[in-house]
């Protein structure tokens, strides 16, 4: 009889076990013996019914791979132009602000009150006026890139060697040439690694765009988190940090020939 009470028991403990595992009640274990909620069992990699969770799959890349093109290439789309509407008009604004140093202070203090208005505020307070979707992004994606491309340009101007513009004036260089062909190639370099900081930081400000509905590899990992799938998140935040390398060293090998007189030149 104590063997068939003990046999019963342990049926019955199994059974519950098994009913809370599929009911999602149940939670796992962390390997120590204790008890944890589904939701913290799920991402700390614990099996709440014995389901693998890895944080790399393989078999979720494979499964996925429409999905993962198509936000890749979103969320690439919307950082190139970005960083090309941000330079078409930093550039500029930085010309300007060194051709009026009054204005430099001001303009370069509202760049940066804009840069340091938080993401997700910033998409909120313009989605009333600018609508759910891809240009509310593109929106706040330029006014955050701003601050690093004008303030670059403009310390690239003002670093210019007063006695090189001296000796163009005295070649006949006017104002234009004189922008054109001596002060922008030394800034050059200034204007370069402020593009090269401002395309980082927007790959990166892309996936905020989840909270407007148009964030690409953003959407992926809100879907991760959600779901609690480790391989997902770990997958999209791969790919970004893959992208934001891509686009540095390419940025970088642009502003090397842009500027074949910066390169040290190597004793024979």
């Amino acid at each position: 009889m104590t063997l068939t009470a003990c046999t019963h028991t342990r049926t019955r403990r199994r059974r519950r076990a098994r009913v809370a595992a599929q009911t999602g009640r149940g939670g796992g274990t962390d390997g120590l013996g204790l008890r944890v909620s589904v939701p913290a069992a799920r991402f700390a990699g614990v099996s709440t019914g014995g389901v693998p969770n890895p944080w790399f799959s393989w078999d979720y890349v494979s499964r996925n791979a429409s999905d993962l093109l198509f936000y890749a290439g979103q969320h690439a789309t919307l950082t190139l132009e970005a960083l090309v509407l941000a330079v078409l008009v930093g550039v500029p604004l930085g010309v300007w602000a060194h051709r009026h140093p009054r204005a430099a202070g001001p303009l370069v203090g509202l760049t940066g009150v804009l840069y340091t208005v938080p993401s997700l505020a910033l998409f909120a307070v313009l989605a009333p006026v600018t609508g759910i979707g891809r240009t509310t992004v593109l929106i706040g994606l330029v006014a955050y890139a701003l601050l690093v491309v004008v303030r670059n340009t403009l310390v690239g101007l003002q670093g210019a060697d007063p006695e090189v513009d001296d000796a163009a004036r005295g070649m006949g260089y006017g104002p234009l040439r004189l922008l054109l062909r001596v002060q922008l190639p030394q800034a050059l370099p200034s204007v370069v690694a402020g593009v090269r900081l401002a395309g980082v930081s927007t790959v990166a400000l892309v996936t905020v765009g989840v909270v407007v509905g148009y964030g690409g590899l953003g959407q992926l990992m809100f879907r991760g988190f959600r779901s609690g799938y480790h391989a997902e998140i770990m997958t999209a935040t791969v790919l970004c940090l893959l992208m934001a390398l891509v686009l540095d060293l390419a940025l970088m090998a642009v502003g090397r020939a842009l500027t074949p007189w910066s390169r040290e030149v190597q004793p024979a």
